[in-house]
């Protein structure tokens, strides 16, 4: 089963560091079923994000990249996921991140 992974980084991404490697256990990322993460693929393509590092700026998730999901954009993809029972754990985490005014990292497929 095909899977996206989100985890909450405890430090900020740095500019001009890429972030390629998939690290799932250093993030302590929970996971996401990939027919969930089509359902509400569309409805983040107005949400800012970066692809990879912070040099590229990004509308939408990197499908089967890896995401960086600032502070400024949790409420907006919060609210696409708001309605999906099977996304609270996510939406969970979103929420954590947002207290704690920390960004997220998101490993697609």
């Amino acid at each position: 089963m095909a899977r996206h992974d989100f985890g909450i980084m405890q430090n900020a991404p740095k500019p001009g560091k890429r972030y390629d490697e998939y690290e799932p256990q250093k993030y302590n990322c929970i996971s996401v079923d990939d027919d969930y993460m089509e359902l509400i693929d569309a409805n983040l393509n107005n949400v800012n994000f970066y692809w990879h590092t912070l040099d590229i700026p990004a509308k939408g998730i990197a499908y089967t990249g890896i995401t960086l999901i600032p502070p400024t954009s949790i409420q907006a993809f919060t609210a696409v996921i708001k309605d999906i029972t099977e996304l609270n754990e996510l939406k969970n985490l979103l929420e954590k991140a947002l207290a704690e005014n920390k960004w997220v990292i998101h490993f697609g497929l």
